[in-house]
């Protein structure tokens, strides 16, 4: 053999256990994930029947239940600030990609908890929103004024943050006061039923509507029929009836009389912040700190002698994390539900 010949290198054999050490890992990892989340569950589990049996017997929906997060002041007076932000309309998160609770549901529960708490003696409520479903925007209103009739000596003050406009501001009517920021937009006070009639470019395309109804009116806003003067008529009186009730509440909460609500404010038209309260609409102009001080007014105090919490939802990470992720989805399809769906909507939708 020649020395100076070196033999070939020889081809690395590959060896299983770095990739048997690293599937042991991950099994390790998921083990212990699956454990965690195990717990996790089985915490809340517990919980859950704790509270219940809290509860006297009441349900989670009859007397819900929230974590309290300290958001200002050191008194002893408990006020509980409630933020909403974004069209109000209900959205089902149960069946999309991302589980979570509906925001307008979490609303009216936290409402309800503030009700049923015997120590909170006043809400402040924070809303930035123009509008939404009728139905639903009555749901919030029916609650807020629960709260006030459960003690008269409860007190609640609204702030609007950007804009209050048609259910935006209906369910700010309960209020005892409401403080606009000033460059806030309020107002737009009226009914909005709206649908896209597609039946020209049906006829042009040779797309044929077939229809099988029990009367003759059952398809009202049919898309791909004409819309009759006979049920343009039905639908202007049912319109007309909401924004009666609409109109009603207003010149109630606000003192203004309805034929001046009417004539010159009611017509759907928006305020900034300055005339709105020229108008009657707003108490004041301010910040959190205004409306603050005007709650502690009101409760014949200083806005010293406030202890003003939050709820938070009891929810795992998982929990959290969905709600986050789905939270653009919900106000997009919201928006699409609006425009899309043929809806009575105290909505103000340029």
């Amino acid at each position: 053999m020649n020395m100076n010949t070196l033999p070939p290198p020889r081809a690395a054999r590959c060896s299983g256990r770095p990739t048997l050490a690293i599937l042991l890992i991950l099994a390790c990892v998921l083990l212990c994930a699956s454990l965690l989340l195990n717990c996790t569950a089985a915490g809340i589990i517990a919980r859950s029947a704790e509270n219940r049996a809290d509860r006297d017997g009441l349900g989670e929906d009859e007397a819900p239940e929230f974590q309290e997060i300290h958001s200002y002041g050191s008194g002893d007076v408990k006020i509980v600030r409630i933020p909403f932000s974004g069209t109000i309309m209900r959205t089902d998160g149960s069946e999309s990609f991302f589980p979570h609770a509906d925001p307008v549901d979490q609303f009216v529960r936290k409402l309800r908890a503030a009700r049923l708490d015997d120590e909170v003696e006043g809400l402040l409520l924070e809303i930035d929103s123009p509008g939404g479903a009728v139905s639903v925007i009555d749901e919030i209103h029916h609650e807020i004024v629960r709260f006030k009739e459960s003690d008269p000596a409860r007190k609640v003050v609204v702030l609007v943050r950007d804009i209050a406009a048609s259910g935006g501001y209906y369910i700010s009517l309960p209020a005892d006061a409401i403080v606009a920021q000033p460059t806030a937009i309020v107002g737009s006070i009226g009914v909005l039923m709206q649908t896209v009639n597609v039946q020209s470019l049906a006829d042009k395309l040779g797309i044929a509507d077939v229809t099988v109804k029990s009367g003759k009116n059952k398809d009202l806003l049919n898309p791909l029929q004409p819309v009759s003067p006979e049920q343009l008529a039905i639908l202007q009186r049912t319109v007309d009836a909401t924004y009666d009730r609409f109109v009603g509440l207003v010149s109630a909460a606000r003192g203004i009389p309805e034929k001046k609500l009417r004539a010159s404010i009611a017509d759907g038209r928006i305020f900034d912040a300055a005339d709105a309260l020229s108008n009657g609409l707003v108490d004041a102009l301010g910040y959190r700190e205004d409306a603050i001080a005007r709650l502690a007014g009101l409760l014949d105090l200083e806005a010293a002698d406030l202890f003003i919490v939050t709820y938070k939802e009891k929810q795992t990470f998982l929990d959290a994390l969905f709600a986050e992720m789905a939270s653009p989805v919900d106000r997009l399809s919201a928006r699409a539900a609006a425009r899309l769906s043929p809806r009575l909507l105290y909505l103000w939708q340029p």
